[in-house]
Parts: structure tokens; sequence; C-alpha cells
């Protein structure tokens, strides 16, 4: 047992349930571990907000195993610990010429939480995380090592698992040559104008704060050789300065948005990996839905501009490509995200969050995993057309429910 990982997540709105925690140092001592426990856990770098990853049980952290990073020109893949954080693995694969393809707002990150729970960046050409995992080795039930790869007919389902089939301590990452991406913000934006302005770019963000029916910036991320925005870019007016997407926040914890060209990982995330992004005194709930009823989607919640406003900090909305993981939230639908970054009073946020899942409920929302959601589990399952062949998954892979926990059991029954 060590003091690794903390006895709360990120946002600190989790206090974790673990009989212990631990943090060994090697695959072996892993395996021992998994084989001696009745119930155990993987935790990242805690960037998540509910309770789907603890457990009363052992909680275990994979950031002290062996720092892998092990690059395949031929391949084009590269294999990294699954402890490691995005950041840490995109500075060194950019050092030898490659880059991923995208990167979540934070590079602190855990590579294999971010899988796991269906994390994304943005752009509608662009999948979310997952879908450029090629290859996972995993520590299964009874300690053995398992190794899997896009040819195994169960693939689709152990990528984006929820940490429910084993504790993953490598996994293998399609890479492209690497490149450089300029950033520009733009402010006011008509709401009618989204789907124009996300196609504009390689990645763009949308930030609003309920207050009125527009969006207050959008964060163009585009291709360094691409042409700038023109001056009157969709009625839209350029920054004056930086930005945080979290008004009143220092903009020095972001990354440059002044049309300065920079390194794909030092302009794909919104925040820098040598700052902590905030405080921490937040909550965040997201919820996927397909692009052809988004707008409707969006239109629903209008009613409730108000109290969202009153217990929000900010808002993003971000586009993802359809892909075939059975529990990515963009399985089979081009989607768009509606991320809300609440302030962190739990009492407070809790009947908005009900209310906002409510209003969406006609338009089959599919929440973060890793997020603040109270979905019914019903209207989740329907949600996600493989969910009966990730049960089986599940039975067969954990019978005996070693790495379940209670969350888990709502939406995954035995």
């Amino acid at each position: 047992m060590t003091d690794s990982p903390a006895a709360r997540n990120w946002a600190g709105n989790i206090r974790y349930a673990a009989r212990s925690r631990h943090a060994p140092t090697t695959v072996d001592a892993l395996r021992r571990l998994v084989a001696g426990s009745d119930r155990v856990r993987a935790v990242g770098t805690g960037h998540s907000f509910n309770r789907l990853g603890d457990t009363d049980g052992d909680l275990v952290s994979l950031a002290a195993l062996p720092p892998v990073v092990e690059l395949d020109p031929d391949r084009g893949t590269v294999t990294v610990a699954a402890g490691l954080r995005y950041g840490d693995v995109a500075t060194r694969l950019h050092t030898q010429g490659y880059a991923l393809a995208a990167l979540a707002s934070l590079p602190h990150i855990s590579v294999a939480g971010a899988v796991a729970t269906g994390t994304h960046g943005s752009g509608d050409a662009t999948g979310n995380l997952a879908t450029a995992v090629a290859g996972l080795e995993l520590v299964t039930a009874d300690g053995d090592l398992l190794t899997v790869d896009r040819a195994d007919d169960r693939f689709a389902g152990m990528v984006v698992s929820l940490g429910a089939l084993g504790l993953v301590t490598r996994v293998t990452l399609d890479v492209v040559p690497t490149f450089d991406i300029r950033q520009y913000v733009r402010l006011d934006l008509d709401r009618a104008d989204l789907d124009a302005a996300f196609a504009s770019a390689y990645s763009v963000s949308a930030f609003t704060d309920w207050r009125s029916g527009r969006i207050r910036e959008v964060w163009r991320k585009q291709r360094a050789e691409a042409a700038p925005p023109p001056a009157d870019w969709l009625g839209t007016t350029p920054a004056d300065g930086p930005r945080h997407p979290v008004p009143g926040m220092p903009a020095e914890n972001c990354t440059a948005q002044l049309g300065a060209p920079g390194p794909w990982h030092e302009r794909l995330p919104h925040f820098r990996l040598g700052f902590t992004p905030s405080s921490g005194d937040e909550l965040q709930s997201e919820y996927h839905l397909a692009r052809e009823v988004a707008g409707e989607a969006l239109a629903a919640l209008d009613p409730m501009a108000d109290r969202i406003a009153a217990v929000l900090q900010v808002c993003e909305l971000r586009t993802i490509a359809a892909d075939g993981l059975w529990l990515s939230p963009n399985h089979g639908r081009d989607s768009l995200a509606v991320h809300f970054t609440w302030i962190g009073d739990e009492a407070a946020v809790a009947p908005v969050v009900a209310e906002v899942e409510q209003r969406l409920a006609p338009y089959a929302p599919r929440p973060h995993w890793g997020k603040v959601f109270g979905l019914d589990p019903a209207a989740v399952a329907a949600a996600y057309p493989r969910h009966g062949d990730f049960l089986g998954l599940l039975r067969d892979l954990d019978p005996a429910g070693k790495f379940r926990t209670a969350e888990l059991d709502r939406y995954f029954p035995r």
C-alpha cells in the first residue's frame, strides 16, 4: 500500500472509498495484486467526476509503471505506458517527427483513462481519442496478461471499456507525421452559424455562457498552412488578446491563440501542460447528441437558459466524427458534444443537471462516462446499440465482478 493515488479526485467532489491504494512499479507486481484482490480498479489522473471508477476494494495507480514510449514507424504506431499523460507522450512523439491526430482540452489526462471513457478532442472529421487505439495490453481478472488488437472480434468492445474488463498496462496508438497549428479566437457568433464554424478548421470549440442566444467565443485551430480567417469571418470580431474559456481566469494557462504557428501538441489542447488549468473547484457534465438533432436539442434548453447560467462557469460545444466502438458516445453517429463546466456546488447544480437531462431526453443523449450525469439506465442502454454485447463481454472476462463498482452495476446490471 502507498499514499498514491490521492484519496480524492482532482475536483475534490469524490472521496474514493477504497480500503487500500497502490502504485506498483512493475507489471508483474500489478498482476500479483490483481490476482490476489477480490475488487480492484485503476485510477488515472483523477479527472473523472463520478463514481463509475470508484471501488471499496483496491485502487491502483499505473503512473509508476515504466514510462514506455515505443515508436514503430513501419506500422505507423506508438506503444505507450497506459498511465502516461497525453502531454508527456506528445512531446516525445513530436521530437521524433510524429503526432497524434487529436488531443483533448487537457494534456494532463492519462492515456488509459481518456481512452476508457471515450474522451475527445474536436473536429468534424476527427474521432475521439479512443479511435486512434490499435492495440491494448491489459491484466485480466485472474492476473493474466492479455494483448488484443483490431483483428480481435472483441476489440471494438474493449477499447472504451470504463475500466471494467481489466487494468490496461499499454496502449498502442496510430500516429501521423507531425504538423503545425495556428489558433485564432473569434467573438460573438450567431448560433445559426455553428455548423459553418465547425466546418471551418481542423479543430473548433465554441463557448457560450447561456446568457444570450449567441456564442461568446470560437476557438479555431487550423493547419498552419491554411489561410487565416478573414476579418469579417461569419460576422465575428477577432479577440483583442489571449483568452481563457472561463471568464476571469488567467489566459497564461492557455495555449497560444493569436495565429502564431506552433506544434500540434501546443495548440490542439486549450491548456498548457506546464500549468494547472483551473483550481479544480468545479463539476462537469457532457452530453453527446447526433448532429442531425443537435440544433433542436440546443433549442430545447433555451427555456431554462437562466437556470443554466446561474450555476455555470462555461459551456463548450464541439463536434466529433462517428466511430464503431461499442461504448463510445460517438458510436455510429457524428456528434455534437455539449459540455458544461459548473460551479463546485453540488446541491445547486444537481437540479439543473436533472432538468437538462429531462429536456435532452427526446434526443437520445449519450453521457460522457467520466462526468456528472444521472440519466435513466434504460435510456442509456437504449442509446447504445451494442450495450448487450458489452454486457456479454463483461460476463466473459470478469465473471466474478472483480472490476465492477456500484455505479457500473447501475448501468450494466449483472
